[in-house]
């Protein structure tokens, strides 16, 4: 006897391959350093600390469903209008926002073969086709993405810089692409790793945001600014993408407590100047120690470099995994990202940072 119906997805749910976070534990292991996420080993502001907690006494009030204040803190840093920020739960909540909102049966969305995963799965939510376009040196390359350019594009997914690769596209680079898409297709530039860019030649995307219809930038509050367990992040878009996204946005969307934190926390320049100022230190001393050991590291503008291993016995990036992981050093697995043999190391504590780099020479049988 056949099996009686029941409730289906639309098309393309069941083609997801759900999103799998970077470990958080290490069993058996009493101290663990997690380098698997990207998060800011300085943590918090201590003013996003005691704003959050101030809000803990009114918890039976519902949020500003607009955001205002936090949205008004965000124009004051950096220069933009309030009425053109929407804010979200965490960047990839806006990704699939704006999926939603521009993508349907039969379209399509380009993303680069290493780039973030939630971009292949907002777009197969909406029933629309994820399309690959080949990176160059891990690095998105513009002339491959035209070359996905078809009737049905709609929009196009760039993070900049990449996670979990760390490379970047010029600001040239980008405003190429720009040029040569039409003016119906949507430049999705996800910026999450902006503050920690030191590149004379970067640019996080207000710019083309200011003078463009048809390009967005998406931003986080979960990386320098150390409020991921908030999930918060904000876009910056033209006005009649900020209409179509606050239509369909659930009516409060962001809750009280990261209101407050978020403000207090993009007020604080001095802290997120410690957080930098560290990444700054650490990011080329992990990238030069580790290449020593004669392993290949990605070059990274963000704030984790990508480690490749050899392909032999003993030597892989899964071995190297379970020996880093029985030292409560847990990095991130990057198979998913069609990166079998790499990991993905987060710029830790100074503790943390000379312990993966002892652990590895250790794998490498390298002298300390």
């Amino acid at each position: 006897m056949s099996a009686p119906p029941r409730p289906q997805p639309r098309r393309g749910v069941l083609a997801i391959d759900a999103y799998v976070p970077g470990k958080s534990s290490a069993p058996g292991v009493a101290r663990v350093f997690k380098l698997s996420s990207n998060e800011t080993p300085l943590g918090p502001s201590p003013k996003a600390i005691e704003a959050y907690r101030a809000v803990g006494a009114h918890l039976e009030d519902y949020p500003d469903g607009a955001a205002t204040d936090l949205r008004d803190a965000i124009g004051r840093a950096f220069g933009l209008d309030p009425d053109r920020i929407v804010c979200g739960g965490g960047s990839d909540d806006l990704l699939n926002l704006l999926a939603r909102a521009y993508l349907a049966d039969g379209d399509e969305a380009i993303h680069t073969t290493h780039g973030f995963l939630v971009y292949p799965i907002a777009t197969l939510g909406t029933g629309a086709t994820p399309v690959v376009a080949p990176e160059t040196d891990y690095t998105a390359d513009v002339d491959a993405i035209l070359a996905r350019l078809t009737a049905k594009t709609k929009l196009v997914f760039l993070a900049n810089p990449n996670n979990p690769t760390g490379t970047y596209v010029p600001f040239d680079e980008v405003k190429r692409l720009h040029r040569a898409l039409p003016p119906h297709v949507l430049l999705v530039l996800d910026a999450a790793y902006a503050e920690y860019v030191r590149r004379n030649d970067y640019e996080a995307g207000i710019e083309l945001v200011a003078t463009s219809d048809n390009v967005v930038m998406c931003r986080t509050f979960s990386k320098i600014y150390g409020l991921a367990a908030l999930r918060l992040g904000w876009l910056y878009g033209p006005s009649h993408v900020v209409d179509a996204i606050n239509r369909i946005r659930g009516p409060f969307n962001v809750n009280a407590p990261a209101i407050a934190a978020g403000i207090a926390a993009i007020e604080d320049t001095a802290h997120v100047e410690r957080s930098r100022a560290h990444n700054d230190r650490w990011l080329p001393w992990l990238t030069e120690e580790i290449g020593k050991l004669g392993l290949k590291v990605t070059p990274s503008a963000a704030n984790f470099v990508l480690i490749h291993f050899p392909d032999a016995k003993g030597r892989t990036a899964a071995d190297a995994d379970a020996l880093l992981t029985s030292r409560g050093l847990i990095l991130r697995r990057v198979t998913a990202y069609k990166l079998p043999n790499a990991l993905r190391l987060t710029v830790g504590t100074e503790e943390a940072n000379r312990l993966v780099v002892a652990t590895l020479a250790e794998f490498m049988g390298r002298p300390t």
